[in-house]
């Protein structure tokens, strides 16, 4: 009879030890978070050394380490327009150690054209936005045309004329421009090439007769007089080039697609860690002198929450996806 009564006992203790256990690693979990970090943090640039990504990974890791009281050491992991770097974040253990620069590639047009190896939503943490710098139209300064209005006209009225070199297929120097034919109701033949700067080769040459390129990297062409900028996207003229007006001055609403660049973690990083990087880099964009220096590279900071962030990456998903869906753009 004892014997019965007593039968319920080990599943009771062993309740009682998964539940100690459960205890004993939430307790774990949130001491390290609390103490985090405690080693090293590597950040990844998914792009070649050199080049606008990279100067900002190189500028953001400087001043967390500082403010963190820990090394953060960028790695750069080139190829495969940033989904071996993408990759390599996704497998990666969810502690906070390591990290990557998102951007526009990565987490914007990649994902709405092509079929990826990862997932732009579900793999990654979002940890805060950076900042972004818009695109703008350039056009060879030979064409007999000085402002935005006399380029729509043109082209118009010269559809087998003009054409257009980009980046790549898929790229935003591609569908920011697929963005605007529609739009804007004009035919130009898109001449994709691999990398921006040998469509600029052929721009300056002749060869081709516009570009969408980021403005930071057509500045010294603007300044030079080497080309001409008509008309830059985002909501407000840039401090970089205040005489080039917006899209939406232009009355094209929508052309709110930019260089954007952002931190990220792999999926389900502890909230308190993600909570103590997110307010780490937000006062890192506040410091003068990094203001300042992104500034020059005519980059607007624009300091998010991590859920404002994610809806930053899903809404711009959603705009370069229909650019894709409406222009018949799919890339293997």
């Amino acid at each position: 009879m004892s014997k019965t009564r007593n039968r319920p006992m080990p599943i009771f203790l062993s309740l009682i030890a998964v539940m100690a256990t459960l205890v004993i690693s939430l307790g774990a979990q949130a001491q390290s978070a609390t103490n985090y970090p405690v080693k090293p943090i590597k950040l990844i640039a998914p792009v070649a050394a050199g080049g606008g990504l990279d100067n900002i990974a190189r500028a953001v890791a400087e001043k967390l380490s500082r403010s963190l009281g820990q090394t953060v050491v960028v790695e750069n992991m080139g190829g495969g327009g940033g989904s071996i770097a993408s990759q390599a974040i996704a497998k990666a253990p969810a502690d906070g150690y390591t990290l990557m620069i998102a951007y526009v590639g990565t987490h914007g047009t990649n994902p709405a054209v092509r079929k990826l190896p990862y997932d732009a939503i579900k793999d990654f943490t979002p940890i805060g936005m950076i900042g972004a710098t818009p695109n703008v139209l350039i056009i060879n300064p030979e064409l007999p045309i000085k402002n935005f209005k006399e380029f729509l006209d043109y082209a118009k009225k010269n559809p087998a004329k003009l054409s257009y070199g980009s980046a790549g297929p898929g790229t935003l120097t591609h569908l920011g421009m697929e963005q605007l034919k529609l739009a804007a109701g004009i035919f130009m033949v898109h001449v994709p090439y691999r990398g921006v700067g040998p469509a600029y080769t052929d721009l300056l040459a002749g060869q081709t007769q516009a570009m969408f390129p980021t403005l930071f990297a057509a500045l010294p062409y603007i300044n030079s007089n080497r080309v001409r900028g008509l008309a830059v996207t985002g909501a407000k003229r840039s401090s970089a080039a205040p005489t080039i007006p917006t899209f939406k001055e232009l009355g094209y609403s929508g052309f709110d697609g930019q260089q954007w660049y952002g931190l990220v973690g792999p999926a389900n990083l502890p909230p308190a860690i993600v909570a103590k990087l997110n307010t780490e880099l937000n006062q890192v964009l506040a410091l003068p002198d990094f203001s300042e220096k992104m500034t020059s590279e005519a980059m607007t900071l624009m300091p998010m929450t991590p859920p404002q962030f994610s809806n930053y990456i899903k809404d711009d998903i959603a705009r370069w996806a229909k650019v894709a869906k409406d222009r018949h753009i799919e890339i293997d």
